[in-house]
């Protein structure tokens, strides 16, 4: 099955979009780490990370991957773009590494080379991207029975690849209700995002926010766009085996990610006991 150029497109943009994202949680982190030493933490309900350049220019570096985002979900489907989500954990995780110092074990690197395998599976196979007309038509399947309105940001792309395709989508008052939607999320993302990076290493919340926002966004995107309906069982079944396998590289990068520091632990340990036995003795 080849790959047509509007997927092509989408998956150039999803991969820019895991860069500036990836880097937008070290970096966010640094400027939270800084803004804590000096004021009330993020995490206490503190806003002094708004004080500190780092964490805006963490913010920029999010909002740029997220355009790339929203742009890649107008050219290709969630089925290929959402998936690509992991390479920004990639990136994170070797960014911690060697910036924040949260060392990345062996096990560690073999997640990422899980999560590779697993993306380029589902690329390969990814489905061709419905054509939509109209932002019209996204309303209509979000307000069938069984859909579901995660796909706002989708809704949002399409309308913005339309209008710029020459065909103005915002005389509607559907790409409106879409776009305050995303907004709205995006605001509410953000609040708890730096909550969770300001009490967690970023080999936690890298992972977590990924699986959650793939699992929602294929699931709302097979029902809704009814991508799998061109394709066979077979396809299918690699598509799935490829999301298991990014799952399976993020769960390991996840358990593993403190395995660095432990070697020391049973070491520490012994040396209590022998010096305990040496006093019993």
């Amino acid at each position: 099955m080849g790959i047509s150029s509007d997927n092509v497109t989408g998956l150039v943009l999803a991969v820019s979009s895991s860069v500036f994202i990836g880097s937008s949680f070290i970096i966010k982190k640094m400027g939270l780490k800084k803004a804590g030493a000096t004021g009330k933490s993020a995490a206490s309900g503190g806003h002094a990370y708004l004080y500190e350049p780092w964490w805006w220019v963490g913010m920029i570096s999010m909002i740029v991957g997220e355009i790339a985002n929203f742009a890649a979900y107008a050219f290709a489907p969630a089925l290929l773009v959402t998936p690509l989500g992991a390479l920004s954990i990639i990136f994170s995780a070797v960014l911690a590494h060697f910036i924040l110092k949260e060392r990345l074990h062996i096990f560690g690197v073999l997640g990422c080379v899980l999560c590779m395998v697993g993306s380029t599976t589902i690329v390969l196979h990814a489905p061709h991207e419905r054509i939509i007309h109209s932002v019209k038509e996204v309303w209509h399947l979000a307000t069938e029975p069984g859909s579901l309105t995660v796909m706002a940001v989708k809704a949002v792309g399409i309308a913005l690849k339309l209008t710029f395709e020459g065909t103005n989508q915002f005389t509607y008052f559907q790409t409106w209700f879409f776009t305050v939607v995303v907004i709205g999320f995006c605001l509410l993302q953000i609040n708890y995002l730096n909550k969770a990076l300001d009490t967690f290493n970023t080999a936690v919340v890298s992972p977590v926010y990924y699986v959650m926002f793939t699992s929602l966004t294929i699931f709302a995107s097979i029902i809704m766009f009814k991508d799998w309906d061109s394709q066979n069982a077979s396809q299918i079944a690699t598509e799935l085996c490829g999301f298991v396998t990014i799952l399976s590289g993020t769960f390991l990068l996840h358990k593993t990610k403190d395995m660095g520091n432990r070697p020391t632990e049973p070491l520490g340990f012994s040396a209590s006991n022998h010096s305990s036995h040496n006093s019993e003795t």
